[in-house]
């Protein structure tokens, strides 16, 4: 294998920067200072883990929205990186306006929330798409993996020197309330997600696109509803489509409430935390393993492996009782969240036609965000129903079950799926 280029390595190092975003203010110390504000508030902890879900859903459902369209309008020469640097802004500006909410104004840092996850998941449309300028088919999966293994190691930098603050804030070690210490990990996770896309932005350009036209965003919306109109004849595309949205969704769903979860278990906020740093660590060399394994065993093989592991997860979740159970569970997610993420992704760049990159990735996240809006509302409507957050993820496992069983049916030709797509190309 050939070192990594320049192109590559700044593409890889996004993950590095974003990454940072995911585990504090998604995964660890939002959802924890949230739980905290809405419990000060009179919010019983069922009903502050739904809202989080219903939040959650909300903010997907804006970007399953505006991803196909933006998507399409982005093909064109020039606009994706336009598009990458708007959402990325956004999503910068309100991780750190998090930090100005007053801590007792629950549904005022949801909302701050929503934004900020918009403006991250948004930015993400574009890094993914930019997969396709970066490097080579035979080399995706590979790189793919790499950016999930870094964003690992990366983001666990900012995210002890959070947790440090917040320990020592906690116990009295510096001058600071245990809230200004959550407040600064927003900031820091801000600042850290601003300077190290800088080689993002600096390196990495749109190599495939088409050529502008005289009335773009017009005929952007025609390209976008013929390919709405024919995706179903492009079967393998569709198929993989179909399952990814069923997979993805338990997959994001676990990873973006597993603090809520365990807080509901009744484990301490510093053992929470603990755990989320040893796995992000974990998982680093797990998703590199992955990127490896598949080339011998390909890509689709290894997808199986890591929804298999989910469907485990499910089940041991429904009969967690402590912080051991808790432990081990996060170690089984820990091996395979990154893997099954980074081949999702570049399998599903293999697909699909170069130039047309930002259309098709628009179908991508619109698949995997309405599938986010999904599994939130099925834990917060269980989890509501039974009083018991566990029941809530055990009731993920049907979507895995029916993601690996489309994903058996996504046929491996895929010769006959790109001549498909260039065959209804406008």
């Amino acid at each position: 294998m050939k070192p990594f280029t320049k192109e590559e390595n700044s593409w890889v190092f996004y993950d590095w920067a974003n990454s940072a975003y995911s585990i504090i203010v998604s995964t660890a110390v939002f959802p924890l200072f949230y739980k905290a504000a809405a419990t000060n508030a009179g919010v019983t902890p069922a009903n502050s883990t739904a809202y989080l879900g219903y939040t959650i859903a909300i903010a997907t459902f804006i970007l399953a929205m505006l991803g196909p369209i933006l998507g399409t309008i982005a093909d064109y020469q020039g606009f994706k990186k336009r598009f990458f640097i708007f959402f990325f802004g956004l999503g910068v500006t309100f991780t750190g306006l998090l930090a100005f909410i007053p801590s007792d104004q629950w549904l005022l840092l949801l909302i701050g929330y929503t934004l900020a996850a918009v403006g991250s998941a948004g930015a993400n449309v574009f890094y993914d798409a930019f997969l396709v300028d970066i490097t080579t088919e035979k080399r995706m999966d590979r790189i793919s993996s790499r950016g999930y293994s870094l964003g690992y190691i990366g983001s666990t930098i900012p995210f002890i020197i959070s947790i440090a603050i917040i320990l020592l804030a906690q116990t009295e070690m510096i001058p600071l309330s245990t809230t200004m210490a959550s407040q600064m990990a927003f900031i820091i996770t801000a600042v850290w997600w601003g300077v190290f896309t800088i080689p993002m932005l600096k390196n990495v350009h749109q190599r495939y696109y088409i050529e502008r036209e005289s009335k773009p965003i017009v005929t952007s919306f025609k390209r976008l509803g013929k390919t709405i109109k024919e995706i179903r004849h492009y079967r393998a595309l569709f198929l993989f489509l179909l399952a990814y949205f069923f997979y993805i969704d338990g997959v994001g769903t676990i990873i973006t409430m597993s603090t809520a979860f365990g807080t509901d278990l009744g484990i301490s906020s510093t053992n929470l935390l603990i755990i989320l740093f040893v796995t992000q660590v974990v998982a680093a060399p797990f998703a590199i393993f992955y990127g490896r394994l598949s080339e011998r065993f390909t890509g689709k093989t290894m997808l199986y492996v890591g929804i298999v592991i989910y469907m485990i997860v499910c089940i041991y979740a429904f009969f967690l009782n402590s912080t051991l159970d808790f432990w081990i569970l996060a170690m089984l997610v820990a091996t395979s969240q990154g893997g099954i993420q980074a081949l999702s992704r570049s399998y599903f760049a293999k697909l699909i036609p170069k130039e047309r990159s930002n259309e098709f990735f628009g179908f991508y996240n619109i698949f995997g965000k309405f599938a986010s809006i999904m599994g939130p509302l099925l834990v917060g409507v269980t989890t509501q129903l039974t009083g018991n957050s566990t029941s809530g993820v055990f009731s993920l496992i049907v979507l895995f079950i029916v993601g690996i069983l489309i994903l058996i049916r996504v046929p491996e030709q895929k010769n006959d799926l790109v001549a498909a797509v260039k065959n209804t190309s406008v």
